[in-house]
């Protein structure tokens, strides 16, 4: 089988996009913008192997945007980006055909990628283009002369080559103005380019508004709702966690953790809103690590997860079922430390209480009980 390798180019700055650091890390729709491109790069089946050119001192930055995504190689990125791609491809090594794309073109459409790979059978390499719709004119104080666009093309990325192909255009690469693309270089070379239909879901992301522009593209925003539920016991000579605080009281929960049951109905409904099992599943009982542990972590993995798959919690209802202690005194607080671990307006964050009237383990004052509700919204990209 030929073995395809995508190297996506994320060694720039990115300013012009704002929001604080490189665009390739900033986030669209709860996921880093690199993460969308090796996401949609990845999932096609002729793709073998992803590598990323990262610029130095990014390195922890790309590791928390990929978040254990498998790569197949990485390499430090050069002065231009001509030097960048070269360092990419030198960190693959060898390939039968390799797909240079920019991290900042999030999707690419498996269509798109179904044509670049059939015309490589012909061809040393081919690009993604689309027409030039507007009017060019020159730029000036005043509106410059109209340039003819016919003929005129915009190229876009991935652009496909033959491996052998391009690694020797880019060490034998010699003229005096850098390229803008490696397709510049393989036709120096003395090679055919060949043109296939592009896509506007390869637009590029330059400015801050293009962010806008991007989600509008990932369609409708989906809503899910995740339940959780679970109850502890109250047992002597233990404190009492409850909704991420320390409650006074005489007795407190007993667990394999810290028992804090409020927060542990919390990560259980963020876990059934994104579809990723319950607490007991990612943090088994009987593992001694474990012993003691603040849910706080528990709660803030839920999160993490939600955040990986593109989702966004919007709103979270928590409800806790005892005698005693009275929740009403700490429901501020507790509302307060939920946000801050879920990065949410204490607005989005609802903790109630109630009783069972006496009846059963929790009026008996035998445990305490939690359920909550989470919800989450989301959107699906449409390749």
């Amino acid at each position: 089988m030929s073995k395809t390798i995508a190297l996506i180019v994320a060694a720039g700055q990115g300013t012009r996009a704002g929001g604080g650091v490189p665009k390739q890390y900033r986030k669209l729709a709860g996921k880093a913008l690199i993460a969308h491109a090796y996401d949609s790069m990845a999932r096609h089946p002729a793709v073998s192997g992803v590598a990323v050119v990262v610029a130095e001192g990014q390195e922890q930055a790309l590791a928390d945007a990929l978040s254990g995504r498998p790569l197949l190689a990485t390499a430090l990125g050069g002065a231009t980006r001509r030097l960048s791609v070269r360092s990419g491809l030198e960190a693959i090594g060898s390939a039968n055909t390799v797909l240079i794309h920019d991290a900042a073109r999030p999707f690419v459409p498996a269509e798109v990628t179904d044509r670049l790979l059939a015309a490589l059978r012909d061809h040393a390499g081919a690009v993604p283009v689309l027409p030039v719709a507007d009017t060019l004119a020159r730029t000036g104080k005043q509106l410059g002369e109209v340039v003819d666009r016919a003929g005129l093309l915009r190229v876009q990325t991935p652009q496909a080559f033959r491996y052998d192909v391009i690694a020797h255009a880019h060490a034998r690469w010699s003229g005096d103005a850098e390229p803008t693309d490696d397709a510049q270089m393989v036709r120096a070379a003395g090679h055919a380019v060949a043109t296939v239909t592009g896509d506007p879901r390869l637009d590029k992301i330059t400015r801050p508004e293009d962010f806008a522009a991007a989600e509008a593209r990932l369609g409708q925003r989906v809503f899910r709702t995740g339940m959780g539920y679970d109850v502890h016991r109250l047992a002597d000579n233990e404190e009492l966690w409850l909704g991420g605080l320390l409650i006074p009281h005489g007795r407190g929960l007993a667990g394999h953790s810290d028992a804090d049951v409020a927060l542990h109905a919390l990560t259980d409904a963020i876990l059934g809103a994104v579809g990723a099992g319950d607490i007991g599943q990612h943090f088994l009982p009987s593992d001694p690590q474990w012993r003691g542990a603040s849910s706080d972590r528990f709660l803030q993995h839920a999160a993490s997860l939600a955040a990986e798959s593109g989702a966004r919690i919007e709103h979270v209802d928590l409800t806790i079922i005892c005698e005693a202690p009275k929740i009403g005194p700490h429901r501020d607080a507790m509302r307060a430390r939920i946000a801050q671990l879920l990065d949410l307006s204490p607005a989005r964050v609802s903790v109630k209480a109630t009783t069972t009237e006496r009846l059963g383990f929790t009026g008996r004052g035998e445990g305490i009980a939690a359920q909550a509700v989470a919800t989450v919204s989301a959107y699906e990209v449409q390749e």
